[in-house]
C-alpha cells in the first residue's frame, strides 16, 4: 500500500504548540517567527522530520507559511487550500489569509513595531524571500534575524528522525545519457557565466545529474542531499553515507567527492575563502547558503539552477520511457474505469475504496514503484477541493447524479504519469455537462495549439480558460506543470500558467489540466500529459511551429459531454483521440474491457 488514508489533522496543534513556540521565542529574545512549509531543499514533498508547519498548525497542504507574534498569528495558503485550511487549522489561533493576494509581507507590514526582531530559519527561506522580508522589516524599523537553529526543533519533543532512504543507480538504458556528459554540460554552462562553481539544493537536480534515485520522501524517488559543481573537476556530493551501499559508494566516488551533510556549510565557506564566484539560484537556495559563501569572502552569481532546463528537456530515451509508461498506465486505468462503471451504480463505493482499487490495478502491472502523489479521490463537495486528500474522517460514499473526480499518477522506472478524469455517476445535470464541456474545450485548445519557438506557458494559459471566462467562470490553479522522468510529478521550470515565463522547448513534458470547481458541490478537471514537439509544417506558414504530442491514452467520459457545445474541430479531435486510445490500448486489455472501451470511445 503506497498511500495512507490516515487523518493527518492533530488536535494537539494550534494553541498549545503556539504557546510553546512563543515561550521559546521569548527565551531567544525574538518578537516573532515565520514557519514555512519547506525544508532546506525547497521541495514539494517534505519528510516528516521537517513538517514544522504541520506540527504547529495541523495544516498538511504543500504550500503555506505561518507567522507567530507575541499576541497574534496567521497562516497563509494559496487558492488550492482555502477550504482545506479551515478544516485542519484552528482559525481562532491561526486565521487564514491568501498566500498570493494577501501575503505574509503585507501582514507583517501592518503589525511590526520599531525595534522588534522577527526570526527566520536561514535554510528554510530563500535568498529572494529574505530580501522581501528584510525590506518590510527595515521599513518598520524592525530587524529580520536569520537563525542557524530552528526554535521549533527545540520544543518538538517527538520529532521524527531524518530519512535514510537507500540510494540506487539509475541505469543508462533509462537515463539515456551518462552522468559524465551531464556534468560536462553543466560545467560548460558555468564557464559561460564565469562561475567557478554552483550550488545544487534540489534533490531532483542532483538525482538527474548523477543518475541516481532515492527514497527519502513519499512518492518521488529523491535522494535528499546537497551538491556543489565546480567549473572543472569533480562535484562534491553531501549525502548521509548510511544511504549508500558499497557498490553505490564506489560508483559515486568515481564521479564525485563524497561528504556528509554536516560538512556542507564548511564546504561553502571553503569556496568563499578561495574567493570563488559561486552560482546560486536565489529562488531555491536558503539565505544561509548565500551568507556562508559571501561571509567567507566569495562572490555570488544569481542565476537559475543550471540543471533545471537540461533536466526538463528529455532526451529520446527518456521520452521513449515516458511513452511506454503511459501505455502501460493506460491499460491499468481502463481496467479500473470498466470496474468503476460496473460498481458505482450499486451505491457502495467510497473515495478510499476507489483510490485503493486504482492503485491495485497499477500494482498488477508488476512494475509499479509507487504512486506519484496521493490520489485525489473526490466525491461531491470533496471534488471541489482542488488538492483534496481523502482520509478516514473525510471519506464519502460516491453519490449518484454527480461527477466524481479522480486525479492520480504512477511512478514506473521508465516514466512518471499523472492523469485526471471526471466521471459521471448516474445521470448528471445539463449544467454539469455544460461545465465539463467548457473545461474540455480548454483542454482541446491546449492539446491542439501551435506556437512559435520562444512561446511561454503564460502565453498559452489563456487558451485553456477562454471558454470558461466567456461563461463568467475560471479555476484557481495553473493549467499545466512540468513532469519529470521517474522524478518529481511537478517539475520546473516549465509550466502553463499565468506565471509561466519559461519558453517551452521540444522534449519538455507538461500536464494539460483545466478545471472548474463550484464550492461545496463538485469538481471537474481533465488532465493529460503532453510532450512539446516540433509541429508539422503548416501550409502557407512562414515560421516553424511547436505543438504537443498527447501521451495519456484514457477515454474522456462522453456521458459528461454536451456535444452541442463542441465545434466541428473539437468533435473531430475527440473522435480522433478516442480512435487512438481504442487502437493502441484495446489490444492490451481483456475482452470485457475491450467491450467497455468500444462503447466509451464511440464516435460522436
Amino acid at each position: 500500500m503506497f498511500q495512507s488514508f490516515e487523518d493527518l489533522s492533530d488536535p494537539s496543534c494550534g494553541a498549545p504548540h503556539a504557546a510553546l513556540l512563543r515561550a521559546e521565542l521569548g527565551r531567544l529574545g525574538l518578537d516573532g517567527f515565520l514557519i514555512p512549509r519547506a525544508d532546506a531543499h525547497q521541495g514539494e514533498y517534505v519528510p516528516p522530520h521537517d513538517c514544522r508547519l504541520q506540527w504547529l498548525t495541523g495544516f498538511t497542504g504543500s504550500a503555506g507559511v505561518a507567522a507567530v507574534l507575541a499576541d497574534q498569528a496567521a497562516i497563509f495558503v494559496d487558492g488550492r487550500y482555502t477550504i482545506q485550511v479551515r478544516e485542519q487549522v484552528d482559525m481562532e489561533v491561526f486565521p487564514a489569509a491568501h498566500l498570493i493576494t494577501d501575503p505574509v509581507t503585507n501582514w507583517l507590514a501592518s503589525r511590526l513595531k520599531p525595534g522588534q526582531k522577527i526570526g527566520v530559519d536561514a535554510m528554510l527561506h530563500t535568498v529572494r524571500e529574505v530580501r522581501r522580508l528584510r525590506k518590510v522589516c527595515e521599513a518598520a524599523d524592525a530587524e529580520l534575524v536569520t537563525l542557524d537553529e530552528n526554535p521549533i526543533d527545540t520544543i518538538w519533543v517527538d520529532r521524527p528522525e531524518p530519512p535514510l532512504g537507500e540510494i540506487k543507480l539509475y541505469p543508462l538504458e533509462l537515463a539515456g545519457k551518462v552522468s559524465e556528459d551531464k556534468i560536462a554540460e553543466i560545467q560548460a554552462a558555468l564557464s559561460e557565466k564565469k562561475a567557478d562553481a554552483c550550488v545544487l539544493t534540489q534533490p531532483d537536480s542532483i538525482a538527474w545529474l548523477l543518475n541516481i534515485r532515492g527514497s527519502d520522501v513519499t512518492h518521488t524517488p529523491l535522494p535528499l542531499s546537497f551538491a556543489t559543481v565546480p567549473s572543472t573537476g569533480k562535484p562534491s556530493l553531501y549525502i548521509d553515507g548510511r544511504k549508500l551501499s558499497n557498490s553505490v559508494r564506489d560508483a559515486l566516488s568515481e564521479l564525485t567527492e563524497l561528504a556528509e551533510p554536516g560538512e556542507f556549510m564548511e564546504g561553502l565557506k571553503a569556496l568563499g575563502r578561495d574567493g570563488a564566484n559561486v552560482m546560486i539560484d536565489p529562488s531555491l537556495a536558503g539565505i544561509g547558503i548565500a551568507d556562508a559563501i559571501s561571509d567567507a569572502g566569495g562572490s555570488l552569481i544569481e542565476a537559475q539552477d543550471p540543471v533545471l532546463l537540461p533536466k526538463a528537456i528529455k532526451n529520446e530515451v527518456e521520452l521513449k520511457g515516458a511513452r511506454e509508461a503511459h501505455i502501460r498506465d493506460a491499460a491499468a486505468y481502463i481496467r479500473f474505469l470498466c470496474w468503476f462503471d460496473e460498481e458505482a451504480p450499486k451505491g457502495e463505493l467510497d473515495e478510499i475504496g476507489v483510490a485503493e482499487k486504482l492503485e491495485e490495478f497499477r500494482r498488477d502491472t508488476g512494475v509499479l514503484k509507487d504512486i506519484s502523489f496521493d490520489t485525489i479521490s473526490g466525491a461531491g463537495p470533496n471534488g471541489a477541493i482542488c488538492h483534496y486528500r481523502v482520509s478516514h474522517s473525510s471519506n464519502l460514499k460516491i453519490p449518484m447524479g454527480k461527477p466524481f473526480l479522480i486525479d492520480s499518477g504512477a511512478q514506473f522506472e521508465d516514466g512518471t504519469t499523472d492523469i485526471t478524469r471526471t466521471l459521471a455517476v448516474g445521470d448528471v445535470s445539463a449544467e454539469m455537462k455544460k461545465h465539463y464541456t467548457l473545461v474540455l474545450k480548454g483542454h482541446i485548445a491546449i492539446s491542439t495549439a501551435r506556437f512559435p519557438e520562444g512561446t511561454t506557458g503564460a502565453q498559452l494559459d489563456t487558451l485553456a480558460r477562454i471558454d470558461l471566462w466567456q461563461a463568467g467562470l475560471d479555476f484557481d490553479h495553473g493549467t499545466g506543470h512540468g513532469v519529470g522522468a521517474y522524478l518529481s510529478v511537478h517539475e520546473g521550470p516549465q509550466r502553463i500558467a499565468k506565471t509561466g515565463t519559461t519558453p517551452l522547448k521540444p522534449g519538455m513534458i507538461l500536464s494539460n489540466e483545466p478545471g472548474y470547481y463550484p464550492a461545496g458541490e463538485y469538481g471537474i478537471r481533465i488532465e493529460n500529459l503532453e510532450i512539446v514537439t516540433k509541429a508539422r509544417d503548416i501550409a502557407g506558414g512562414e515560421r516553424p511551429m511547436l505543438g504537443f504530442e498527447t501521451i495519456t491514452l484514457v477515454p474522456m467520459d462522453l456521458r459528461m459531454v454536451d456535444i452541442a457545445l463542441l465545434t466541428d474541430r473539437e468533435r473531430a479531435w475527440l473522435n480522433s483521440y478516442h480512435d487512438r486510445v481504442r487502437g493502441e490500448i484495446g489490444p492490451l486489455v481483456g475482452a470485457k474491457e475491450r467491450i467497455w472501451l468500444e462503447q466509451a470511445t464511440k464516435t460522436i
